[in-house]
C-alpha cells in the first residue's frame, strides 16, 4: 500500500515542500528512510515506532520505506516524525487518504505519541499560503507562530492520538488563531529607559543622531562610563517595527530555533551582544548546512560589539559585507544562500589597552606604541561603515548622586520618528535608500548641500583638526540628520560642527 503526506523543510530563510511517501509490503520486516536525510531524519524511525505502539496501536511486522521528495536535497531536523507516522498509518488503511489531502503535517515524536515544539513554523506556514495549501497540521507549541499568516488554517495538537481522532472524524479541534493586533498593542514595552542613565548628555544626544539616521555608532570611553549600558537602551528609541518587519525577523529567529515558545512573534526590535570570542561562522553564518549568525538575528535591530579591539581581526572583517549589503551570502559547493542582515551596529572600546588614556583622574600606563598597536586591531575599512565615533567620559560623583531622571525613550523616540519620516518622504524614489545612513555618494551631493559658511568650518576641521578624508562623507551625512532632527530643510554650520565632533577617531590625538 502507498501513501503520500505533505510536509515542509526550510532552507535558508525559506520554506519548500517535502512529500513524504510511504510504501508498506509484506516483505522481510525492515524500516528505511530515504531521500538524504540527516541524522535527526534517520534517527526518527525508532521514535516513530515507539509513538505508535505508545498510541495504542500495533506496529505492522512488514518493510516500510519511506522517501522524502524531492530527493536531491538534504533533509535535517525532527519535524518528519509526524508525517512519516501519519504516512504510515495511512498506507495501513487506519486513516483514510482523502483526509490528508492540501494538509502540511510538522511535528517531533516523542516516545509516548507527544508532539514538540518544532523549527521554522512560521517561513513553512507563509510557503504553505504561496502555494494555496489549505491547512497545517503541527504540535501546539507552536500553532500560535505559524497563524501569524492569514489565509491558513492551524491546527495544533498534544499527541499522535489526538491527530489519528482528528483525521478519522472522531475529534472537533477549532483553527488556532493568533490575535495580531493585540500582539502590536504592547509593541515598545521595553523594560530599560533612557532616563535611568544619569549625566552622559552628550552621548544620548550621539544615540539620538544615530538612531534618527540609521547612523553606525562607535563609543570610546573608560571602564564603568556607561558605554553597554547606553548602548542597551538604543533599541528603545528606534522607530516601532512594522508587521513586515517583525514576520522578516521573527522567520529568521524561528528557523534558528530561538523564538521563545510563549512568544508568537518579535514585536520588539532585537538586541543581539555577541562575546568578544565569537567565531566569524557564529557572528555572520555558515556551517556545513548554512545557518544564519548574530548579524542576522539582530536584523532590524541593533548588533553591539563591546570591547570592539578585543574580537578577532577575521572576525571584524567579515562584518563589512552585511554592513554594505545589509544580507550575507554564503557560499557552499552545492549551494549559496542569503541571510538578511540589516542591522544597526553599536560598538564600544576602550581607548587604550589599560582603559584611562583619556580620563582626567587616572594615569594612563600604556606606551604610545601600544596605543598605536591597539587602535590598529580596527581597520579603516571598517572604520569607514561607522557614522559616529563619540567619546563616553566617566560620569562625575555630582551627576550620579543627583536626584532628577533624564528624558524618557519615549520623548526621545519621537523625536527620532519625525526625522525618520522627513527622510522617508525624501528618499520615496530611491530604492533601498530608507535614511540619510543609508546614502553613497551621490545623493550625499544631491541632498547635503552645504552654503558658504558651512563650507569653511568644514574646510576648517578637516585642516586644523586633522580629520581624515573619510570623515568628509560621513560629516556631512550626520549632519543631514542633525538638520532633520531640528526640521531645517538647509544644513546650518551648527549642524555641521556637531557633527564635527562624532568624528573623535579621525583627529590627530588618535595618531600618535
Amino acid at each position: 500500500m502507498l501513501s503520500k503526506v505533505l510536509s515542509s523543510a526550510t532552507y535558508g530563510i525559506e520554506a519548500y515542500l517535502v512529500e513524504v511517501e510511504t510504501h508498506v509490503e509484506k516483505q522481510v520486516p525492515g524500516f528505511i528512510i530515504v531521500g538524504l536525510p540527516d541524522n535527526a531524519v534517520k534517527e526518527s524511525r525508532e521514535r516513530v515506532i515507539a509513538a505508535i505502539k505508545n498510541s495504542g496501536i500495533q506496529f505492522p511486522v512488514k518493510k516500510i520505506t519511506i522517501n522524502l521528495a524531492p530527493a536531491d536535497i538534504k533533509k535535517e531536523g525532527s519535524a518528519f516524525d509526524l508525517p512519516i507516522a501519519v504516512g504510515i498509518l495511512s498506507a495501513l488503511e487506519l486513516i483514510p487518504l482523502d483526509s490528508l489531502a492540501d494538509t502540511i503535517f510538522l511535528g517531533e515524536l516523542s516516545l509516548d505519541g507527544s508532539l514538540r515544539h518544532i523549527k521554522g513554523a512560521l517561513p513553512i506556514a507563509v510557503e504553505a499560503k504561496s502555494k494555496s495549501i489549505r491547512r497545517i497540521i503541527l504540535p501546539n507549541d507552536s500553532a500560535q507562530e505559524a497563524a501569524i499568516v492569514d489565509g491558513v488554517d492551524v491546527y495544533g495538537f498534544d499527541n499522535l492520538s489526538e491527530v489519528i481522532a482528528f483525521l478519522n472524524g472522531d475529534l472537533e479541534k477549532e483553527v488556532t488563531i493568533t490575535d495580531k493586533q493585540n500582539l502590536f498593542s504592547s509593541i515598545n514595552q521595553y523594560h530599560l529607559d533612557f532616563a535611568d542613565v544619569k549625566g552622559q548628555e552628550n552621548v544620548k544626544r550621539a544615540l539620538e543622531v544615530a538612531a534618527a539616521g540609521a547612523h553606525n555608532i562607535l563609543m570610546i570611553g573608560p571602564p564603568g562610563s556607561g558605554k553597554t549600558m547606553l548602548a542597551k537602551r538604543l533599541p528603545t528609541i528606534l522607530p516601532p517595527m512594522t508587521f513586515d518587519e517583525a514576520l522578516e525577523t521573527t522567520k529568521i529567529h524561528s528557523i534558528a530555533g530561538i523564538l521563545p515558545k510563549e512568544k508568537a512573534i518579535i514585536t520588539e526590535r532585537p538586541f543581539r551582544s555577541p562575546h568578544h570570542t565569537v567565531s566569524d561562522a557564529a557572528l555572520v553564518g555558515g556551517g556545513s548546512f548554512p545557518k544564519p549568525g548574530e548579524v542576522s538575528f539582530a536584523h532590524h535591530g541593533v548588533l553591539f560589539l563591546d570591547e570592539l579591539p578585543e574580537f578577532k581581526k577575521n572576525v571584524l572583517e567579515v562584518l563589512r559585507q552585511p554592513l554594505e549589503d545589509a544580507k550575507v551570502t554564503v557560499s557552499r559547493s552545492k549551494l549559496s544562500l542569503d541571510f538578511p542582515a540589516n542591522f544597526m551596529l553599536a560598538a564600544a572600546m576602550n581607548p587604550c589597552p589599560c582603559g584611562f588614556y583619556t580620563d582626567p583622574n587616572k594615569e594612563c600606563t600604556c606606551s604610545p606604541p601600544q596605543i598605536q598597536k591597539y587602535m590598529a586591531k580596527i581597520s579603516g575599512p571598517l572604520l569607514d561603515r561607522i557614522d559616529i565615533h563619540i567619546e563616553v567620559p566617566a560620569v562625575k560623583y555630582k551627576e550620579l548622586s543627583s536626584k532628577s531622571s533624564g528624558e524618557k525613550s519615549e520623548v526621545i523616540r519621537e523625536r527620532v520618528l519625525r526625522a525618520r519620516e522627513i527622510q522617508l518622504r525624501r528618499f520615496k524614489d530611491y530604492k533601498h535608500i530608507y535614511s540619510n545612513g543609508d546614502m553613497g555618494s551621490k545623493e550625499i551631493r544631491q541632498f547635503c548641500k552645504l552654503d558658504e559658511a558651512g563650507e569653511e568650518l568644514l574646510k576648517m576641521a578637516m585642516t586644523k583638526l586633522g580629520l581624515s578624508a573619510r570623515a568628509y562623507d560621513r560629516i556631512l551625512k550626520v549632519s543631514r540628520t542633525i538638520a532633520d532632527l531640528e526640521n531645517s530643510e538647509n544644513i546650518l554650520p551648527q549642524h555641521i560642527s556637531e557633527a564635527i565632533q562624532y568624528r573623535s577617531l579621525d583627529r590627530e590625538l588618535w595618531k600618535h
